[in-house]
């Protein structure tokens, strides 16, 4: 669709329409959808992250928990959104070995119980041993860098959503 499509929509149509941009979170486009018309592609995007920024921490941590575990139950069960199954198959996620499904499973697990909320990775670009190497890296980490470093990601996911979506 393009840009001129998207800023002739009403509220209803662009967030059913992009309301799955920001995974299982249509509020984001909801309260982005104000700051239309949008002068291209990046503007649209700026608009959408700004909303997601200015939440409250519940709301942002709502949008961490709507994301599926990378290889995780949702992606065995074929329940992720056809966006996520075309990300982690994009990076190879669903032709791990049984080695890195395992490795995987554990770094899900110890991820969740330490912070609360799913590993989060803008996996393009990355094949599967570079996200077990960032998957192990950022485990480290504390719950305030990973809540922040959660949210970049998701910007980086969802511009190349929208880039894939919307044509200028």
């Amino acid at each position: 669709m393009t840009l001129a499509e998207v800023n002739a929509m009403d509220e209803a149509a662009f967030v059913r329409v992009l309301g799955g941009v920001f995974e299982h979170s249509p509020w984001v486009a909801r309260r982005a959808f104000a700051a239309r018309p949008f002068g291209d592609v990046a503007s649209l995007h700026i608009a959408m992250v700004d909303a997601m920024g200015r939440a409250s921490d519940d709301e942002k941590l709502a949008l961490l928990r709507a994301h599926p575990e990378l290889a995780g139950k949702a992606a065995v069960r074929g329940e992720l959104t056809a966006d996520s199954t075309r990300e982690q198959s994009g990076a190879g996620l669903a032709q791990c070995s049984p080695e890195e499904f395992a490795t995987i499973t554990a770094l899900n697990r110890r991820y969740n119980e330490k912070f609360g909320f799913p590993f989060i990775l803008a996996v393009k670009g990355y094949d599967r041993a570079g996200i077990l190497r960032e998957f192990a890296r950022r485990v480290e980490h504390d719950r305030a860098t990973e809540f922040a470093e959660c949210l970049a990601q998701i910007a980086r996911i969802t511009r190349f959503r929208l880039e894939a979506l919307v044509t200028s």
